[in-house]
């Protein structure tokens, strides 16, 4: 690997080598923010849970397994604030070394191209698959080490241990909120700035080294969609596996001390690394890809193969992991549960995401007539084909909707809330696959870049960029999976939250949850609204930027100077640093406001609002930037007769795809996918200070 890094590094300029070198020290700044965090936020985690009980270190009557002690509130407090680091630094880990291995893994498949797209698509790809079985098994091992320490203190306290354990997975959230926010406003700010000045103003090609901005887009890729998207998968597998136990722990399982059936969860997410192993050899060696047209095939066959697999693995763990009958906790009742039930509630909940990548495939590949008549509206400017793109994210919410809403009733009627945080898991069993092929696109598309930035050959930027048409779509699948295992997860969440709280019913027509159930909604919303701003403020910087340099340094344009790189990087990385900190603080502060002033029913129909309207909205908004995206690709790319009269690059329908690209950044990379982050955060977050909330919650209608 080093003898191929030298060889690249000899034949690229130094902008390349900023672009190879300098991820790291932006990862590092983000890094010293989030530790600040991370200890303010774990001493908030002490003092709130610690004073339930006022910091008392007596054992307690246990609240669901009647007659036994459990232990002090004082424990349980340190415990949670101990697994909310644990979650939280292994968040930012999986995200650190995501992103180096895309840094190498650029590297890598761009020489890779000069064998031909087959070997390329290998490498990225592989690169791809090393980062999705880093982070899912990074993961699993965390949690089982944790609960295996954590259970030396608790003994048989399993209702304690595992709601301690909760806090792993609001660490891991709460990082990756940082990571898709922050990531998101980097990256977006740069390919705004570099693409409004460079394609539309200054007609030069993408990634061409005389852009200022350049080398701050390429970075943004492996920042938002590496690490961000990683970060957020893995705090969707955190909190799936801790709401998933925490139901168990207070059901017949943990009340009979059941250890393989209570470790259900972690099994099914071992076996999905197996199956994602052997799904990943379709791809790289037994299926040769020999041209551009079997690159999509072949990762789309990945999520067919690896969830027919999965089936058969959770049968197999349904079968021999469960009791033929037991019963499970359902909101102050036992409900009697098959373990073939069980097999059925993961299964829909992992074909239900395979339902939801195609759906997602069909309204953002321009391989389909939705990305196609949006393509077609730029015939007549920028205006019709920003109606196209919001008409076609509007209408692509219908069917993942319908998916889930399914997967929900099935889920719910064979195990009540236990069935819906395992399909959840069934979504997320095969992580590893899906990981693999949406870091695939950001590693393509950074292949493409160095390509241009070190002036190879034309027919190798070629071969990058039929690798990267195929990453945008599967970019759009992964993030089809993320908001939908997004709304089982905190669906899920919102049920353990209820019955930790000791809620009986969320009556929608009590004024308390009601004025929850309004604001909740309106949240993603408010929460939409200040990551485009960020956006916008931080592009409009960078545009300012990347003119005053064309217009300043003499030969720029003609390549005869180099830009001033780096003052691009740094506004995009203290935009990022500085504008992640509200939308943070909106969707942190917000449980613990509602909680703490009006009480758990208010906040229970805040998670309900925030949940029915953010599912929505990320879905389409993330569909509605990848039509447009991949609406623009199109047209540059001139393989058909349809996208030749649109052409070339250059031409007045470009131009308004460009337009429609532009606008569509922010809301595919950004704001839709931070969305999934903020309902299931906030249901998570509810979860660990449950606790609290209903023992001192409502101070507001205590003294009115």
């Amino acid at each position: 690997m080093v003898l191929i890094i030298v060889r690249l590094l000899s034949s690229v300029p130094k902008s390349s080598m900023l672009f190879l070198l300098g991820q790291p020290h932006s990862c590092l700044l983000s890094t010293k923010y989030l530790s600040v965090f991370m200890c303010v936020f774990a001493a908030i985690i002490f003092l709130f849970l610690g004073s339930v009980k006022g910091f008392s270190t007596k054992s307690e009557p246990c609240t669901y397994n009647k007659g036994s002690l459990c232990k002090p509130a004082l424990a349980n407090a340190a415990f949670s604030t101990l697994a909310f680091l644990l979650g939280a630094l292994t968040s930012v880990l999986s995200g650190f070394l995501g992103m180096k291995i895309a840094t190498y893994a650029n590297a890598r498949t761009t020489l890779e191209a000069r064998k031909g797209v087959g070997k390329a698509f290998v490498t990225a790809f592989r690169s791809g698959a090393v980062m999705g079985f880093l982070l899912s098994a990074n993961g699993l091992l965390v949690l089982y080490i944790t609960i295996i320490l954590f259970k030396l203190y608790y003994g048989d306290d399993w209702e304690g241990l595992y709601e301690s354990i909760t806090g792993y997975g609001l660490g891991g959230s709460s990082m990756a909120l940082f990571g898709r926010v922050g990531g998101g406003i980097y990256t977006k700010a740069a390919d705004v700035g570099a693409d409004l000045v460079g394609k539309v103003e200054r007609n030069i090609p993408e990634d061409d080294p005389r852009n200022p901005a350049v080398i701050a887009d390429n970075v943004g890729d492996n920042v938002g969609d590496i690490a961000g998207m990683g970060s957020d998968l893995f705090g969707s597998y955190a909190e799936s596996s801790c709401a998933a136990l925490f139901v168990a722990s207070i059901s017949s399982f943990g009340i009979s001390h059941d250890y393989t059936a209570m470790s259900f969860p972690l099994i099914i997410s071992s076996v999905g690394i197996v199956v994602c192993l052997v799904t990943t050899l379709f791809a790289t060696d037994l299926f040769e890809i020999k041209d551009v047209s079997e690159i999509e095939p072949s990762l789309k066959r990945q999520l067919v193969v690896s969830t027919i697999l999965m089936t058969v693995g959770i049968a197999m763990v349904s079968f021999f992991a469960l009791p033929s009958e037991f019963t499970l906790f359902n909101f102050g009742t036992e409900k009697a549960v098959k373990n073939w039930h069980l097999f059925f509630c993961v299964s829909i909940g992992l074909w239900a995401g395979l339902v939801i990548g195609y759906t997602t495939e069909y309204y953002t590949s321009n391989a389909y007539s939705p990305v196609q008549d949006v393509a077609d509206s730029c015939k007549t400017g920028a205006a019709t084909n920003v109606i196209f793109g919001l008409a076609l994210g509007y209408k692509s919410v219908i069917i993942p909707i319908f998916a889930i809403a399914i997967a929900i009733y099935v889920s719910f009627s064979l195990a009540a809330m236990y069935g819906i945080a395992v399909a959840a898991l069934g979504m997320l069993s095969t992580i590893a696959t899906g990981l693999a092929i949406d870091a695939y696109g950001p590693i393509s598309d950074n292949a493409g870049g160095i390509a241009e930035m070190a002036g190879m050959s034309h027919k190798i930027r070629e071969r990058t960029d039929a690798l990267d048409a195929a990453g945008n779509t599967t970019a759009a699948i992964g993030k089809g999976f993320a908001i939908g295992s997004a709304a089982l997860v905190s669906l899920a969440l919102f049920g353990a939250f209820v019955s930790r709280a000791g809620i009986k019913t969320v009556d929608v027509l009590t004024p308390k949850v009601f004025i929850g159930l309004i604001v909740g909604a309106m949240l993603p919303y408010w929460f939409s609204a200040m990551t485009m701003k960020s956006v916008g403020s931080a592009a409009l910087k960078m545009v300012e930027e990347v003119r005053r340099q064309f217009n300043t340094i003499p030969g720029l344009m003609e390549g005869r100077a180099k830009p001033d790189y780096a003052n691009c990087v740094k506004i995009s990385t203290d935009a990022s640093l500085r504008e992640m900190i509200p939308p943070g603080a909106l969707v942190m502060l917000t449980p613990l406001i509602a909680g703490t002033l009006f009480g758990v029913e208010t906040l229970a129909g805040v998670l309900a609002g925030s949940l029915v309207s953010g599912v929505q909205v990320a879905i389409s908004a993330s569909n509605t930037g990848g039509a447009w995206d991949n609406a623009k690709k199109y047209i540059e790319a001139g393989a058909s007769e349809h996208a030749k009269t649109l052409g070339p690059k250059g031409s007045d329908a470009h131009k308004a795809a460009v337009i429609g690209d532009t606008i569509g950044d922010p809301l595919k990379d950004t704001s839709g996918p931070s969305l999934n982050i903020l309902i299931k955060l906030m249901a998570v977050e509810s979860l660990v200070f449950a606790p609290f909330f209903a023992a001192h919650g409502g101070l507001l209608f205590k003294y009115l």
